[in-house]
């Protein structure tokens, strides 16, 4: 149930190509097959400038995919460092990565707990509608900093939505995905079991979809 005072907008993205390496993964870096919701969290503060990601913690965003991305295997040099000397070519390897091409999601996001004046989703608004308001830096990207976003679009309120495969929350799930990251250590890092609806013509998303961002 959303409450009166929420605001809650919609987005629809579109990457070419990304890699969302999963947390585990060594010296295959295997991808996650959908942005996990610590990355678009991350993407939507990138949107309008945020440096301080526990300014917006409580806020709420579900995700769904629009097309299903294609898998394909890349060589590529690593970077771990092993000595002191940046230089020094024990630091360099190449390892196997995985990539997804033709990526394109609807991300929804509503208030939720975001206690911050203006929220997130007031932010993302007001950013998308006049982008000369934006104060930022960089290219916008979903994950790493070459995978770069080819468009995001605000959907009206009236969107009717088409087939998507919906994120949902499920303690059998099989994919277990990061909704907070802790990039200092893995100590922090905060997870929740997921599953990929099939497709469906959900025009609003369910309430599984949704996941809190926060740290605890």
């Amino acid at each position: 149930m959303i409450a009166m005072s929420e605001k809650m907008l919609a987005l629809e993205v579109e990457v070419p190509i990304a890699s969302f390496r999963q947390s585990r993964a060594r010296e295959y870096a295997e991808t996650y097959p959908v942005p996990p919701p610590s990355t678009v969290y991350g993407m939507l503060l990138s949107i309008v400038g945020e440096m301080d990601r526990y300014k917006h913690c409580g806020i709420k965003i579900a995700i769904a995919l629009v097309s299903q991305p294609q898998k394909s295997t890349v060589i590529r040099t690593f970077r771990r460092f092993k000595k002191k000397d940046i230089h020094d070519p024990s630091n360099a390897r190449p390892d196997y990565q995985e990539l997804l091409t033709d990526i394109r999601f609807i991300t929804w996001v509503r208030t939720g707990e975001d206690n911050s004046q203006p929220t997130l989703p007031e932010r993302l608004q007001t950013g998308l509608t006049n982008p000369a308001s934006i104060n930022r830096f960089g290219g916008l990207c979903l994950g790493e900093s070459r995978d770069l976003v080819n468009s995001i679009t605000l959907l009206p309120k009236n969107y009717q939505s088409q087939s998507l495969r919906w994120l949902v929350q499920d303690e059998n799930g099989l994919l277990t995905l990061p909704y907070w990251v802790d990039h200092i250590g893995s100590k922090n890092t905060r997870w929740q079991r997921y599953l990929m609806l099939e497709p469906s013509e959900f025009a609003y998303p369910p309430q599984p979809a949704w996941t809190v961002i926060q740290t605890t």
